[in-house]
């Protein structure tokens, strides 16, 4: 059998991410390979760190994109920051505060859980409750920005209360760095991970983290070495470094970082206050139009995440059979549910470059087709101009 080149078929992405990538950004990728050492590479990965320090408002001198997803972006902040027998309390309300527990659980850490239902925000209260109970944790972690389910947290809170109890405070913000307001420095965040595939519209494969000074501190005090050398932050810091002269670590994924950079430099010519705006703009136009049709979102509105919309599938509809019909006859992907959510949900991303006006009335049109043709019990024909009242006004 001859095998021949790969041509991916056409996709709009508005599921839980990727998110469609800005063209610019495939363009930038495309561009020649330089050394990973090259001065001229080292010049851009300067200007990554700025351009970084501005998505994540901070000031923060380590501040840089991890050669892996968010996943790894996640295993980077909880490697260096929890030791065998920390006690680590962690906020879950949806997949994501699971994957903490088990990076807690692999570093030898004890974790704590503090749950809250899938598809509410985490509970101020119920944290400071956990911290009393449990005078001596390190950490605290949570999620700003639920994927699974949709819902956003009041990560400055959350932090004020971590640091009220003498605690290094760990978030993540892969959903909702440049989507929604996150603001590092002016909330204190000590550790946070983001990703490239959400907000950014980068292609999947870096995960942008940040650490505070008193985290920095933390991982140059330890007990015991970082059990990942890929992870070891004292080795990474030779590489991403504010010196001028780079240490070797790994092979940085060149032509990714030319992606980022490309992806950066558009979220600064937007202007990342007016990013937040256009993801909101775009969520009420959806929502009006969701809402029209007599859907019903999962999550109350005051913990609503624009950029990720979780949607209750209606009575005696098979949700993974209207998502086959959206991906081939419209080439429409959303998403499934995930954990305790599966087969009762879809979750519609409209995030970083597809997040607009046109991909809103695609999504509600082909939704509004995919329904009626199976009879679903919705309202047909009044979504469109639903949105269409609320892009107007």
């Amino acid at each position: 059998m001859t095998i021949k080149s790969f041509h991916p078929p056409q996709r709009v992405l508005m599921g839980p991410g990727p998110s469609d990538v800005s063209p610019r950004v495939l363009e930038a990728m495309s561009r020649p390979t330089l050394g990973h050492l090259d001065p001229v590479f080292v010049a851009m990965m300067d200007e990554m760190k700025v351009l970084l320090k501005y998505a994540f408002m901070t000031s923060n001198e380590l501040t840089m994109p991890v050669s892996a997803p968010g996943s790894a972006g996640m295993e980077t902040c909880f490697v260096n920051l929890v030791e065998p027998g920390d006690k680590v309390i962690v906020c879950q309300n949806g997949v994501f505060g699971g994957r903490m527990k088990e990076n807690v659980e692999r570093c030898g850490g004890i974790a704590v859980m503090v749950q809250d239902d899938w598809g509410r925000a985490v509970d101020p209260q119920k944290l400071e409750d956990a911290l009393k109970a449990n005078p001596d944790t390190k950490v605290v972690a949570f999620v700003h920005a639920e994927t699974s389910t949709g819902a956003q947290s009041d990560a400055k809170t959350l932090v004020e209360i971590a640091h009220k109890h003498g605690c290094l405070a760990i978030v993540d913000a892969v959903t909702s760095l440049a989507g929604t307001p996150l603001k590092v420095d002016e909330w204190n965040i000590d550790a946070i991970y983001s990703g490239t595939q959400k907000c950014l519209s980068c292609t999947p494969g870096l995960s942008p983290v940040s650490f505070s000074e008193q985290a920095l501190e933390k991982v140059k005090n330890r007990k015991s070495k970082v059990q990942s050398w890929f992870m070891d932050l004292n080795l990474v810091m030779a590489y991403w470094g504010g010196a001028t002269k780079r240490a070797y670590h790994h092979t940085a994924p060149i032509n990714a970082l030319y992606g980022l950079h490309e992806a950066l430099v558009i979220l600064q010519e937007e202007g990342l206050q007016n990013s937040w705006a256009r993801h909101q703009k775009n969520h009420l136009a959806l929502r009006a139009g969701l809402e029209a049709m007599g859907l019903k979102f999962v999550v109350p509105e005051s913990e609503r995440l624009p950029q990720l919309n979780a949607i209750t599938v209606p009575e005696g509809v098979d949700e993974a059979a209207v998502r086959a019909m959206l991906l081939s006859d419209y080439g429409l992907e959303i998403g499934a549910g995930l954990g305790a959510m599966a087969g009762k949900v879809w979750r519609i991303g409209l995030m970083g470059h597809a997040s607009n006006p046109r991909n809103v009335r695609f999504c509600l049109s082909a939704l509004d087709d995919v329904l009626g043709r199976i009879k679903a019990p919705v309202q047909h024909g009044v979504a469109l101009d639903a949105a269409n009242r609320k892009l107007a006004g």
